[in-house]
């Protein structure tokens, strides 16, 4: 964007995913600055009223959860014609619901692991157990994942093999009163592809000791690996293509994350997309960005740069 000086960070808000809002924030606030711009650091909590943003050049998403990443903070800038960064309206609500993210890639042929879809989570969950019909679609399994339909960072996720692990995700569980699905359990290898413009970034191979890339292992565990992928030239150009496919179906632009699974077959799923991945100084966004030479610094000028709105 020409003549750009002044660039507000929207971070915090009140979602389960504040604490990583405000390391992202505070990381792309320092990088902004950094880059020579002015800016401004603003809590999404202490906004009143979106109009008052309109003394900036630009807006530099970095609030997760539903606040940020949603679509109704998009849909009143587009409104306001406030620029900022990241994809539009449509296509985080597109990305935030995973039922409705599921159905797209589906319905665009590309592969996303089986789900059944339920209104909560209630005991009439627990009294028919796994061996219940609705689970039919799944058989034979030894495992399923439980997920919120609509939430970030792995909050409220939890892995299935028999009726004692779903009792124990049932008392576990943060909100059972919202839309979840049960999903196809891909056993093998977990990565994740970063695309700015339309263009990826190398893709990382996830590598944790934890069950699966849980909030823990984003956020907390030092035992988490970030590790530029080692697949074929076929196979990268396969899982790049792929990602290219589900950022393009959902409508997204900017700067967004594909996060795959590869089946020990090499048959690879899309799991989601993140239209506001974290940026946090171990996020995957800046890793990948650093097996190129990029630092933090440059990583945040390039979504500066890919801004559309």
């Amino acid at each position: 964007m020409e003549n750009l000086k002044n660039i507000a960070v929207i971070y915090g808000g009140s979602s389960s995913e504040r604490e990583i809002s405000l390391q992202s924030g505070g990381g792309v606030h320092e990088a902004v600055r950094a880059l020579g711009y002015e800016s401004n650091l603003i809590d999404f909590n202490d906004l009143t009223d979106l109009a008052e943003l309109k003394n900036n050049d630009l807006i530099f998403i970095a609030l997760h959860g539903f606040e940020g990443e949603g679509g109704g903070l998009q849909k009143k800038l587009e409104e306001l014609n406030i620029p900022f960064t990241g994809s539009g309206y449509s296509a985080c609500v597109n990305t935030w619901n995973k039922r409705k993210s599921k159905e797209i890639l589906k319905a665009n042929n590309i592969n996303t692991p089986k789900w059944l879809e339920i209104k909560e989570f209630s005991e009439d969950i627990l009294q028919s157990g796994l061996q219940g019909e609705s689970f039919n679609k799944f058989r034979p399994f030894k495992t399923i994942f439980l997920k919120p339909e609509e939430d970030g960072s792995s909050v409220d996720i939890f892995k299935i093999t028999n009726d004692e692990d779903l009792k124990k995700s049932y008392e576990l569980c943060t909100n059972r009163k919202r839309g979840f699905l049960f999903e196809e359990y891909v056993d093998g290898r977990e990565f994740t592809v970063t695309i700015i413009n339309n263009k990826c970034l190398p893709a990382i191979e996830i590598v944790t000791d934890n069950e699966f890339y849980d909030y823990d292992a984003k956020y907390i565990s030092s035992e988490t690996d970030l590790v530029e992928t080692k697949l074929s030239d076929a196979a990268l150009n396969e899982i790049n293509q792929i990602s290219l496919n589900a950022y393009n179906a959902l409508g997204c632009s900017g700067c967004a994350r594909v996060d795959l699974l590869q089946d020990r077959d090499g048959v690879f799923y899309v799991i989601e997309i993140n239209t506001v991945p974290g940026m946090t100084s171990h996020s995957c966004v800046p890793k990948s960005g650093s097996f190129i030479g990029l630092s933090y610094k440059d990583i945040v000028k390039k979504i500066i740069d890919a801004s559309v709105y």
